[in-house]
């Protein structure tokens, strides 16, 4: 519980910053600082067992069917990427109270930056890996928000914009990936896949997997040539950019290749895609980071490299590599939270962070400039800071890497990256600290104030420490990450300041030298860099952009007409493709049931409807006429249910098609009697041959399984009707119990489709559509006698009838063809044609139903009892019955399922309602008075007095 504890707190801190801000900046910091501080205690509480080795899980079951559960676990690599996020985390959430504005809003800022926080501990505790995709998109939505917080600057909204597509293009790549690679291995557990090494490299899906995985690997962690957007990035506020170059956003891609290393690493596919792009972002990043002039620019460029060299690291797959990659992600994470704080130190008290305008800073922010000499000669490498050990490292194990064979390519372009590392390093140091003022600074610059300056100072401090102690102050986290990314034994190293005269020393002293000398020959080399194509990943990326929208809008406007016809046609001539080209493909033999004899009355029932669908076609457009051949239809296919034994079903079909035809009745009419010619004889010619060959399919394919024995569930269903659901309506006991949740999901799609006729036809009764509909008149002419008497009389004879009827079958529905929807139906029938017969005003006066009511009503009664079964230890909707005795009644079954048909009932009765009551709203603004009609004349000045 403790692990999942860790993971959302910051989700449930996330509402504190929002709601502290109203008693000021202050609580409003402290109430963020609480909830990632208890968080970090927590985690810290189990470094004991993490240090001894234990794995640490917490397991609950979600679906299981999918494999996706809610499941964590810490080892040393969670652990370690957990206390970066979270002590990092405190850190900034410190620095960020001193450098935001006032006028920044500052509750919005931490409740992003703790979803962001809780995002990224999901990522690196996750057991699972569709549990670990989840978390991994939430980071780059909260990071969306984060990047583009200041949303009044149009760089902030396109760096923001830039960073989700990278990242998100790159998430959907990972998802295929993963689940092709817990395909392989048979589970979606990572504790699981950790176990299947030679399974998953020997699959022929080991290639695509490693490629998709890659893909969001790559982009996450700004690896070339996805490395553009990181620097774009850099508009967001400088606690964001500390914050995602140190600890989270980009080492998330860092991480995922250290956890699924044990099981990925090793082979020349790994080699050559992991470690051949590290050592080009390594050596790409720090050539650019040596001629940017803004310090946040310059830093995301060597964050650009170091991602690099770690990624190189991970990606020569020997034991030693992936020691010296999990030392260098720390000591990045220490010297690149510290250089970026300063850098917004810098530009808090200057007012710019354009190198060209700085110099001279150390006699007038010494602090600050010894902070920034010291992170910054610790990014460069040099002896007795943490970066040298780890860059020492990488040296080494480029020495001895051949790449295709050559033993020189390897190391030599190392060696390039490490001396425009040194360049661009000692760059930030002189060029803001030392030498000359450029001129004068937008502020006066001078030292922060303690809450700026503290963060970093502490960070430096590691800095130090470890590249002092490296084996007392890191060794035992080394070693303990380490070996979680090896799933093995460690190689034999040492954490120390001197390791003799060897290759990667001699490497480390050309790299100082070549470096010095190009920041001494900085003005020529410039000259060079200026020289020379520069092309701008924002303009390729935006063009990139804007070309995918135009083909994305010519292929939509030119599908996506507006045309329903258009859009059957695509969708059912597509099926029709894909039908016949799998019939074409396959062989076929003849089914081996026999035929049964038609019955002289099922033949001219078909004819009857042969003939009503060929009239249908031949005289659509023609309305009335089209509706009353629907009408036949409808009711040949409830002939055909009564005759296929199908009762229920046939009651349904009977229900749905007079509400059907009422609702179409009432609809036209205020429509033109016929529909006016919109298609060209070559379109109707496309669409009846569409269509017909739909129709062969379909008959083909129903032909095919009536005359084949295949497996259905209906066996099932029989034999579980009563012993499971306690009814021996199988038809009624699968929509209450068996499927109920997809008749809960309906009445839900019911209700919405209810209102949202309402919504629709409500807006024409009031306004300029209410006063020229209250001033139609009718294209012809209308019957005096409006509401016949006989009619009348018969619909209110009908009424108690018809209810009691609607209840009869919803009680017997459980037992006997019937239940709650046709019961839902028939009620509504009858109060439908209430309206009918004697108008909407004089019906809406007597009906004091509010029909949004019953659907609400009804669909919270079914909820409610899926909800009991909850409280009872059962699956959602779980029904349960048992039979009872009482006097003079006699023995009788009570299911719970009944109150799940109550809340079908009053969703359907509503929902009908609602729909044909407005419609018949509609057509009483139509109603003028008529004379000598009597008492049955309704008074439509109650209602709509306007109308007079």
């Amino acid at each position: 519980m403790s692990l999942a504890l860790i993971v959302i707190l910051p989700f449930l801190g996330a509402i504190l910053p929002a709601l502290m801000i109203r008693a000021g900046r202050n609580a409003c910091a402290t109430s963020t600082f609480t909830v990632t501080l208890l968080a970090f205690l927590l985690l810290m509480t189990h470094a004991p067992a993490v240090f001894r080795g234990e794995v640490l899980q917490a397991r609950w079951e979600w679906i299981p069917q999918l494999g996706l559960n809610v499941n964590f676990f810490l080892d040393g690599l969670g652990f370690f990427f957990a206390s970066l996020i979270l002590g990092i985390g405190l850190l900034i959430i410190t620095y960020a109270r001193f450098y935001l504005a006032k006028e920044d809003p500052m509750g919005s800022f931490y409740s992003y930056l703790l979803l962001f926080q809780g995002a990224m501990v999901g990522i690196v505790l996750s057991d699972n890996i569709l549990l670990l995709l989840i978390f991994w998109e939430l980071t780059s939505l909260s990071s969306f928000l984060l990047i583009g917080y200041w949303k009044h600057l149009p760089e902030g909204r396109q760096g923001a914009r830039m960073a989700l597509t990278v990242t998100g293009a790159g998430g959907l790549s990972m998802i295929a990936g993963m689940l092709i690679l817990g395909h392989i291995a048979g589970s979606y557990d990572l504790s699981v896949i950790l176990q299947h090494k030679e399974a998953i490299q020997a699959s022929p899906l080991y290639l695509p997997a490693l490629l998709l995985i890659l893909g969001g690997c790559f982009t996450k962690s700004a690896q070339f040539p996805f490395h553009f957007w990181l620097p774009h990035a850099m508009a967001a506020p400088t606690p964001v950019s500390a914050y995602l170059h140190s600890a989270t956003m980009v080492k998330a891609g860092l991480f995922l290749m250290a956890r699924l290393w044990p099981v990925l690493a090793g082979t020349d596919e790994w080699f050559y895609l992991v470690a051949t792009t590290g050592l080009i972002t390594m050596l790409i990043g720090a050539w650019i980071a040596l001629f940017k002039d803004d310090l946040k620019g310059l830093l995301a460029f060597s964050t650009v490299s170091h991602l690099g060299l770690v990624t190189f690291l991970l990606g020569l797959g020997s034991p030693m590599a992936a020691v010296a990659a999990v030392f260098h992600i720390l000591n990045h994470a220490t010297f690149k939270a510290a250089l970026f704080m300063n850098a917004g130190i810098v530009d808090h008290e200057t007012g710019t962070r354009d190198i060209r305008k700085l110099g001279g800073l150390m006699t007038l922010m010494p602090i600050a400039g010894t902070l920034a000499t010291i992170a910054a000669a610790s990014m460069a490498g040099l002896p007795l800071l943490n970066g040298f050990l780890s860059k020492e490292m990488m040296l080494e194990e480029a020495a001895h890497t051949a790449w295709l064979g050559n033993e020189w390519i390897v190391p030599a372009l190392a060696t390039l990256a490490a001396c425009f590392s040194v360049a661009y390093s000692f760059r930030y140091i002189v060029h803001v600290y030392f030498g000359k003022p450029a001129g004068e600074t937008p502020r006066h610059p001078h030292d922060p104030p303690f809450g700026l300056w503290g963060p970093p100072a502490l960070l430096v401090v590691l800095v130090v420490l470890i590249g002092l102690f490296p084996a007392t102050v890191a060794g035992p986290l080394v070693a303990t990450v380490a070996g979680a990314v090896i799933g093995g034994p460690l190689p034999d190293y040492h954490l120390a300041i001197w390791h003799g005269l060897t290759p990667a020393l001699g490497m480390s002293a050309i790299a100082v030298a070549v470096g010095l000398g190009l920041l001494a020959g900085y003005i020529k080399v410039r000259k060079l860099w200026s020289a020379g194509p520069h092309p701008e990943a924002k303009a390729m990326f935006q063009a990139v952009i804007a070309a995918a929208v135009s083909v994305a809008q010519k292929i939509t406007h030119g599908l996506h007409n507006g045309s329903l016809q258009r859009h059957l046609a695509f969708a059912i001539g597509a099926a029709v493709v894909v039908g016949f080209g799998a019939f074409a493909a396959a062989s076929h033999a003849p089914g081996q049931r026999e035929l049964l004899p038609a019955a002289p009355v099922a033949i001219v029932v078909w004819l009857l409807l042969v003939g009503a669908t060929i009239a249908l076609v031949a005289l659509h457009r023609q309305r009335l006429v089209s509706l009353i051949a629907i009408g036949v239809i409808g009711m040949v296919v409830s002939l055909a249910f009564v005759y296929l034994s199908a009762p229920d079903l046939a009651l349904t079909q009977i229900s749905v098609e007079v509400v059907t035809v009422i609702l179409m009745l009432l609809a036209l009419n205020f429509l033109p009697k016929e529909t006016p010619v919109e298609s060209s004889g070559g379109r109707r010619l496309r669409d009846g041959l569409i269509a017909a060959l739909a129709g062969i399919g379909v008959g083909g394919a129903a032909w095919a399984m009536t005359t084949r024995d295949a497996a259905t569930l209906s066996g099932y269903y029989l034999e579980q009707s009563v012993p499971g659901g306690g009814g021996t309506n199988v038809v009624n006991v699968i929509l209450v119990d068996f499927r109920g949740f997809d008749t809960f999901g309906e009445i839900i799609v019911l209700g919405i489709a209810a209102l949202t006729i309402y919504a629709l036809l409500d807006g024409a009764t009031r306004g300029a559509v209410g006063r020229k509909l209250a001033a139609w008149v009718p294209d012809q002419a209308r019957s005096a006698d409006r509401h016949p008497l006989m009619l009348v009389v018969a619909t209110r004879v009908m009424l108690p009838l018809a209810l009691m009827v609607g209840a009869f079958i919803f009680l017997r529905g459980h037992n006997v063809p019937g239940g709650g929807f046709i019961a839902g139906l028939v009620v509504a029938i009858a109060l439908i044609m209430q309206y009918m017969a004697s108008g909407y005003s004089w019906a809406a006066q007597r009906m004091k139903v509010d029909y949004h009511a019953l659907i609400g009503i009804g669909v919270l009664i079914a909820a409610a009892t899926g909800i009991v079964s909850w409280l009872a230890d059962y699956p959602f909707l779980t029904s349960a019955f048992d039979h009872f005795h009482l006097p003079i009644i006699g023995e009788f079954e009570l299911a719970s399922a009944m109150a799940f048909d109550t809340g079908v009932f009053l969703t359907v009765v509503g929902a009908v309602m609602l729909a044909l009551a407005n419609l018949s709203r509609i057509g009483g603004l139509t109603e003028t008075p008529v004379p000598n009609e009597g008492p049955m004349e309704p008074d439509l000045s109650a209602t709509h007095p306007r109308e007079h």
